[in-house]
């Protein structure tokens, strides 16, 4: 398992969002016990969303990830994200509203046209050491 990295400023609030999501999912479907700590098979997932956030070439302008026109999903993790968001995406409401609100409405930010070069957290943060 790799180690998580930080998210700043937008890719932060959509990782957080997709936590949020996963210990709802978790908690109902895994029968996990604990509130606050998911699963090994959704822990698991979370290192995968991380990764991905963190090299998302779109960067701090990322779209939200079924208005992306990259895919950068395996198969298997895109499905499972699918299953994961339709359950708890109308729970956000009531567990975490300001989070869910915020996804909303970066739901409405238009995608940027051109994949900008090198904007990836990942890139961002090489560049400063």
């Amino acid at each position: 398992m790799s180690k998580l990295r930080f998210l700043p400023g937008q890719l932060g609030i959509e990782y957080k969002t997709i936590k949020a999501m996963v210990n709802i999912y978790c908690r109902a479907h895994h029968h996990n016990s604990t509130r606050s700590v998911p699963c090994p098979e959704c822990i698991e997932f979370l290192t995968y969303t991380n990764e991905k956030l963190d090299r998302c070439p779109y960067g701090q302008n990322k779209p939200t990830c079924n208005r992306c026109p990259i895919h950068c999903y395996k198969k298997n993790q895109r499905q499972q994200a699918k299953k994961i968001m339709r359950y708890a995406g109308p729970r956000m409401l009531f567990y975490h509203p300001i989070l869910a609100i915020k996804h909303l409405l970066a739901e409405k930010r238009p995608v940027p046209a051109n994949i900008p070069s090198k904007a990836s957290n990942r890139h961002s943060r090489k560049a400063k050491r």
